[in-house]
This record gives C-alpha cells, structure tokens and sequence, in this order.
C-alpha cells in the first residue's frame, strides 16, 4: 500500500514536529553519506534544530576544511571588481556606521529584556538578527573549543592514570612472587660443612 503524499508545512503537534524532524535528519545524513561513496564526492552539511541544536557531517576531512575549500572556491569565482562595488569608507563615515549599529543593538537589547520603546524597522530588525547569529556562532566555537581541551585534558590524565596503574600492578605482581618464593632444601639430615677444603656430611 503506497503512503499518502505528506503536505509541505509546518507540524503544529510538538511532538509529531520532534519525531518528524529526528527521522528525515537521519534520513538526510544516510543519503548524504551514501552518495559521498557512490560518486566519490566531498560533502559537508550543518543542520540547526528549532532548538538551535547543530548537526554536522563532513564526509571526507573536517567541516573547517570544507567551509575554508568553499570560502577559496566562492571568492575565485566572483567577477572581476565585485570586492571593489563597496569602496572602503573613511574615518568618519566608518564611526556614523558603528554608532548606529551600537544603538540599534542596544536598542534591540532593550527590547530582549523587555524594556524597548516604540517599534524597531525592518532595517533594525535585520541587523540585530545578523549580530545575534554572529554571536551564537562565537559562543559556539568557543564552547567547542573548551570541550575539547577538556576533553584533551581527560584524555592526558587517563593515560597518565592508565600507565600509573599499570606501573602499581607490575610492582605487585614482584612483590607477590618474592614472597612465593619457597626456601632451599635437601634430602640431607645435616648441612654440609666446608673444612680444610674438603666437603664433609
């Protein structure tokens, strides 16, 4: 029996939304693979949930390596002279720019925590929406690059603790066979005497 055509637009039911979401990511990344070993291409795919999750998958290298690949790739296929449509701006104009970006960001503050006045343009909206996406990109990274030495760090001190251990077992394992070790003894009644050089029972 054919499944029913699925309508294109938002799941209203939460939990329908979730469970929808996790099948067609694993979906998306079981394709994305399978089609990097069929046709021996690079992909690199980033998925933001409607938590702001990120999901990842860089099948050949590391996401850093792609996106660096395809920041060189886009600049070289941009036209001649298409960096130089914005001349650079001189001192003054520069600091107008960043005034107004300040207040439209303090303004946009305000509004976060509740305390705007009036309406804020579609203008304002879009550049505090920039500002937050550069911001949660840098909390991002950083928070990655914690994890990571934390988890080098972890890594350090298991081995560390892995080779102390491994040093106390083979410290025990001597001492356990000295103190195994069984006495000399003969057959004999009584132990040889050495006298003039001559052995003697």
């Amino acid at each position: 029996m054919a499944r029913g055509r699925v309508q294109l637009k938002r799941i209203e039911n939460p939990v329908h939304r979730q469970v929808t979401f996790c099948k067609r990511r694993a979906g998306l990344l079981k394709k994305a693979k399978e089609l990097s070993v069929l046709c021996d291409a690079d992909i690199g795919l980033v998925i933001f949930s409607a938590h702001g999750k990120l999901y990842e998958l860089a099948t050949k290298g590391t996401m850093q390596g792609l996106i660096e690949r395809y920041m060189k790739f886009t600049r070289g296929s941009q036209p001649e002279g298409a960096t130089e449509a914005h001349p650079p701006l001189d001192a003054k104009e520069e600091t107008d720019v960043l005034k107004q970006e300040i207040e439209t960001l303090q303004k946009g503050i305000g509004y976060l925590f509740g305390g705007g006045i009036g309406t804020m343009t579609m203008d304002e909206l879009q550049v505090l929406e920039k500002n937050l996406e550069n911001w949660i990109y840098h909390i991002r990274s950083m928070k990655m690059n914690i994890m990571l030495q934390e988890i080098q760090a972890l890594r350090d001190k298991e081995g560390t603790l892995e080779a102390a251990n491994k040093y106390l077992h083979n410290k025990i394992m001597e001492n356990t066979a000295i103190a195994d070790f069984a006495p000399f003894t003969t057959d004999t009644m009584y132990p040889l005497i050495i006298q003039d050089g001559v052995f003697q029972l």
